[in-house]
């Protein structure tokens, strides 16, 4: 008996040290689980109050004189001509950074570029590149007078007079609803991009023109965060201070890499834009504001990538209409993916089987997280 109670007081004893154990490495991370799991588990739940009452549009509610502060910069360089045709498919602004010479030129000679499009699709897409300026003054000068004889040539820039940084992209979003509105309302569609995106231009034409013919409206398609928490870690690139955003949770937006909207779209976010305050710098989070505000929702679609990069195979390029994180290899997936006999391979039953289990293996596993989800593989 006198031996039972010692195992029981020493197996007691091992039991405190492991909860004591467990709790000393709990509260060394907590601040990681709340980030990761509680703050996911509050916003999801919060999602639902987010998207479905306005105090939140109230809250963000300014003067349209207070408004216009945040787009009422200067143009430096600007093309009112650009989108003079009657029947423009799509508008497609890319955000770039004025020192990207080389993505853009990438992206003219692949994907963006105007006369295959109209030519081999039988469309016509505008592509503009929206900027800002170089934000270090010393390079300014020379930087500038770069983009001058590169505009000289292409016809493309269109530059605002702010600093060209991660904090002013909301900035840059306004100037691309605002200038559409001015010059392009008529587009059916209008896309914004990032430059190091690579974007399916004969899937993207394929899709967009389906939608046209069935009248769609109220659509914004991309790749959907739902419920996600602002991050409160200072040391975060996407940090959110309270004093910013109060609220547990984001309303539901698509991913700032690559996103369509239609034409009815475009014009409420640049009616609204009018009256909500812009210091919110997180561009893809504003937008989910200003789209809440109208009562539009995103929409998933699993071949718009996320921050990832889809992996590089036929059957993938089969559907792909947007991938996220190209710099150098442009050229190189435009020619791969554009290749004419990807058409044939998911062709037939067993073609359509084939590429099933290969988009099984690519896609569902972990290490493509935020490029196209499992469920993209069955369709």
């Amino acid at each position: 008996m006198f031996m039972n109670f010692r195992r029981i007081k020493k197996c007691q004893c091992l039991q405190l040290v492991s909860m004591g154990f467990a709790l000393s490495v709990l509260m060394v991370c907590w601040d990681q689980l709340d980030h990761h799991v509680v703050s996911h588990m509050k916003s999801y739940s919060y999602r639902y109050l987010i998207n479905s009452y306005d105090f939140i549009n109230k809250s963000f509610s300014v003067s349209q004189l207070e408004a216009e502060r945040f787009s009422s910069f200067p143009y430096l360089l600007n093309h009112n001509g650009k989108c003079d045709e009657k029947d423009v498919l799509l508008l497609l602004f890319v955000k770039s950074s004025p020192e990207n010479v080389e993505r853009r030129q990438a992206i003219r000679s692949t994907w963006g570029n105007e006369t295959y499009i109209h030519q081999a699709l039988g469309v016509t897409v505008r592509v503009v590149f929206a900027l800002g300026v170089h934000p270090e003054p010393q390079q300014r000068a020379y930087v500038q007078q770069k983009l001058y004889q590169e505009d000289q040539v292409y016809r493309d820039l269109v530059q605002q007079n702010f600093k060209d940084t991660f904090h002013n992209l909301t900035l840059k979003l306004l100037l691309q609803f605002r200038w559409a509105h001015v010059n392009c309302a008529h587009a059916d569609f209008l896309m914004s991009a990032d430059d190091d995106i690579f974007v399916h231009m004969p899937n993207l034409v394929h899709y967009l023109q389906s939608l046209k013919e069935q009248g769609v409206q109220d659509f914004w398609a991309g790749h959907v965060h739902r419920g996600a928490p602002p991050i409160r870690r200072k040391d975060s690139k996407y940090y959110m201070p309270y004093e910013m955003y109060q609220w547990a949770s984001y309303p539901d937006y698509t991913a700032g890499a690559g996103y369509v909207v239609s034409r009815d779209v475009a014009a409420k976010i640049y009616q609204v834009s009018l009256s909500l305050n812009a210091s919110l710098y997180i561009d893809d989070v504003f937008m989910g504001i200003c789209a809440n505000a109208m009562g539009v929702s995103p929409q998933e679609h699993v071949y718009f990538s996320g921050e990832g990069k889809a992996p590089y195979h036929p059957c993938i390029y089969d559907k792909m209409i947007t991938s996220h994180g190209h710099v150098h290899d442009v050229r190189y997936l435009w020619k791969a993916a554009t290749d004419p006999e990807i058409s044939g391979i998911s062709s037939g039953l067993m073609g359509k089987l084939y590429c099933t289990a290969v988009k099984i293996m690519l896609l569902c596993k972990p290490q493509y997280l935020n490029t196209y989800p499992c469920k993209a593989a069955f369709s």
